[in-house]
């Protein structure tokens, strides 16, 4: 769209189901670039609203139901206020924050079902359905669950395989098997409405072709999809949660949750104008966090009906067919509204090598880092913008969180802010000296800064925000060398003149830094602006060389970002490998027993109750332990190797069972005669197998 044209902006993100919070895959993937982009349109001083909410209906919900034991109702109402709460503390500035329960969804969405259905756009059809014959229901595609026909994943669910990516139909899957029995599904009829994509598929191809700009990923996605063909595609479900369909021959069906979701964006958009009609305080400007005190006057057409408006959906690359095919298709033939102009969609972000799971609980969530590192939000929003998966999937390593809080954030950013407004408080009691003489080297820099928003505001509206987050920390590093190449602390002492002007340029970089940080970085421009006493945060004043004028008083310097040590780091690794063993423990599989055995054989071996009495680690070795134990018959030596699940002093009096009928075996020079018996759980974690209650040494175990 020609920028000349635009009036308005629409952004939307991505409505998270509220079957669980939100961790660092929807951030990076989602909420951080699309809450950039509409800081920096507000800097900007252009007309946005950001626009998201929760996705309360649909499977996930009910699934995630079932598990805890409780209603569809109780799930969402918890998590709605977890991922709200969350998002709000993180500083992502949604106007509105809705709920697709609510009851303006429910009617804005029947409202456009019905549109549709006047309009002839459905079609009804009778087809056949998985059906669970134990539950008695029949099954929306992610209560099935089989095998990929496309990667062999044997996860995969009846309309998306997360593990490829591709968007499926449940008959697709191979070997089908229900999530609520774990019974085979069969086939049943029943009438569902239909939404003929083959009938848009020009339309769609002329709107998709004409948006060569779009992301490789975006484009290349939406191409594969209509060569391939498109097919009618139905729009209803039968269940039992959700908007129902408003139709009399409905009863039992509900709105498709991705015929429903993207409408979210609209009804939510109405209900912020409702909110702003009112005179009196309204309830739900906190239950659906509205973040502006006063809302704007006007009509929430003007964001979806009106063509000098550009709509911007922010999503995730498995939401992409959902937003450029279906839900344009939806608009298309209802006629009233504009269709997105971009739809930058972002890759994966994997954790510690690994893709981020939620079932197997390998994710950073965001509501228990808001709790275990206070304060830090900007240390997050940095790294994932840092590490965003633009264009391939990327890893977050704690590790490298921690490098880059400390070597960028603190040694670079924080550093420079830090120097100078101390030595200005040092040599000026906190006063912006006088720009006096500017050198050669002082325009070089004035120059070079001067250049950085055009730059950065280039690579933020192509939605590359990796790069123009990297160009503001450049910024930062210019007034860094800026410093060390003229050494003020030095220069103090023969030329105060001089420092005047190294001081008022390096601060004038600083309050730059203010303006072009707060897009990416909020709480730390906040921080700030609050110690060069500035009220900064418009666009069109960076590069300027006068953002803080002669005798302007700064407050006392503060630090922007500390170090995080290697403690924090460690236990969130430790988080996430606990994780994993939990995992492994509940999957496990127990090994095949072993080929028989005659009684006889079995009554060979000897095993009686015996009590270790001393201990001590063998030397050279990480796994031995020799033991002492008093077997009833005899006091012996026996070696076992548990040294890395039980300490010498920690065993001392523990009885044990033990072969005391087995060969006599030399281990690293020690004579054992004998071999405790123990369990070994799926992770390789060793234990003890002893009687219950405290038994005689030497008593028989039978």
């Amino acid at each position: 769209m020609d920028n000349s044209k635009i009036k308005r902006y629409t952004v939307t993100a991505a409505l998270p189901y509220t079957n669980g919070p939100v961790h660092i895959g929807h951030l990076a993937g989602v909420y951080l670039p699309a809450d950039t982009y509409v800081r920096y349109l507000r800097s900007n001083k252009r007309d946005v609203k950001f626009i998201c909410g929760s996705d309360e209906n649909g499977v996930p919900i009910t699934l995630k139901a079932k598990k805890e034991g409780v209603t569809p109702q109780v799930v969402v109402d918890k998590y709605h206020k977890i991922i709200g709460d969350s998002f709000r503390e993180f500083g992502v500035s949604f106007d509105i924050y809705h709920r697709t329960s609510s009851l303006m969804h429910h009617q804005t969405a029947s409202d456009f079902f019905e549109t549709l259905y006047n309009k002839g756009v459905f079609t009804e059809e009778i087809t056949e359905q998985y059906y669970d014959e134990k539950a008695q229901t029949f099954l929306a595609d992610r209560y099935i669950t089989g095998t990929c026909p496309k990667c062999g994943n044997e996860n995969a669910y009846g309309d998306q395989c997360e593990n490829c990516g591709s968007t499926l139909n449940a008959t697709d899957l191979i070997n089908p098997k229900s999530t609520l029995s774990g019974e085979p599904p069969v086939r049943k009829e029943t009438k569902n409405w239909f939404l003929p994509l083959d009938k848009y598929e020009e339309q769609l191809r002329k709107y998709i072709d004409g948006h060569k700009e779009w992301k490789p990923n975006v484009f290349g996605q939406c191409q594969s999809w209509l060569n391939a063909g498109l097919q009618p595609r139905a729009m209803t479900r039968d269940l039992d949660w959700g908007v129902k369909v408003p139709l009399k021959d409905a009863d039992g069906k509900v709105l498709y949750v991705w015929f429903d979701a993207p409408i979210g964006y609209i009804s939510a958009t109405k209900e912020l104008f409702e909110y702003a009609r009112l005179d009196v305080w309204n309830p739900k400007a906190e239950e659906y966090y509205i973040n502006q005190k006063e809302v704007e006057k006007g009509s929430w057409e003007d964001y979806w009906k009106d063509e000098n408006t550009k709509l911007v959906h922010f999503i995730g690359k498995d939401n992409i067919v959902f937003h450029c095919i279906i839900f344009p298709a939806m608009l298309m033939a209802h006629g009233d509204y504009t269709l997105a102009d971009n739809v930058p969609a972002n890759e994966f972000l994997n954790l510690e090598g690994q893709k981020i799971s939620t079932s197997k609980n390998w994710a950073v969530w965001l509501n228990e880092y808001l709790e275990e590192f206070k304060d830090k939000q900007d240390v997050l929003r940095y790294v994932l913008t840092a590490t965003a998966p633009e264009t391939k999937d990327n890893d977050f390593t704690w590790k490298d969180f921690q490098a880059r809080n400390n070597n960028e954030l603190v040694a670079i950013l924080g550093n420079f802010v830090n120097r100078v407004v101390v030595l200005t408080h040092k040599y000026f009691d906190g006063k912006v000296p006088m720009c006096m003489h500017i050198t050669p080297e002082d325009q070089q820099v004035i120059d070079e800064l001067a250049a950085y928003p055009a730059k950065i505001s280039a690579s933020i509206e192509n939605y590359r925000f990796r790069e123009a987050l990297s160009e503001v920390m450049n910024v930062a590093r210019l007034g860094n060398k800026y410093l060390a190449d003229t050494e003020p602390w030095k220069v103090i002492k023969t030329d105060e003149d001089r420092v005047r002007t190294i001081l008022n340029i390096s601060l004038q970089i600083a309050a730059n830094i203010e303006i072009l940080i707060e897009p990416f970085l909020p709480f730390t421009a906040d921080k700030l602006m609050k110690m060069l006493n500035y009220g900064g945060h418009q666009w069109e004043n960076a590069g300027k060389l006068n953002l803080l004028h002669r005798g302007h008083q700064l407050n006392e310097p503060v630090l922007l970002f500390e170090k995080i040590e290697d403690e924090a780091v460690q236990a969130q690794i430790d988080k996430l490998n606990k994780s994993k063993a939990d995992n492994s423990a509940a999957t496990a599989v127990a090994a095949p027993a072993k080929e028989n055995i005659q009684f006889e054989q079995f009554t060979a071996v000897d095993l009686r109750v015996a009590t270790i009495i001393t201990a001590e680690k063998v030397e050279k070795t990480k796994k031995l332990l020799k033991l002492t134990l008093d077997t009833g018959i005899d006091q012996r030596t026996v070696v076992s190797g548990i040294a890395e699940y039980y300490k010498p002093e920690e065993i001392i009096g523990q009885q044990v069972s033990l072969i005391v009928n087995l060969a006599p075996r030399e281990i690293k020079g020690i004579v054992s005669q004998g071999m405790i018996l123990m369990s070994e759980d799926a992770d390789g974690k060793l234990a003890f197998v002893a009687p219950i209650a405290k038994h005689q040494n030497g008593s028989v175990i039978r």
